[in-house]
């Protein structure tokens, strides 16, 4: 489950960055990251 996967990186699981164009881009890149894996 992709989002099972994107839950793991802390920073996005715990909403670390409190501006949305931040969080955006923090899922964008783990997907990125989970997407080549």
């Amino acid at each position: 489950n992709f989002f099972a996967k994107l839950k793991q990186y802390r920073a996005i699981a715990t909403r670390y960055d409190k501006t949305a164009r931040n969080f955006l881009s923090a899922v964008h890149l783990a997907a990125v990251v989970i997407w080549l894996n």
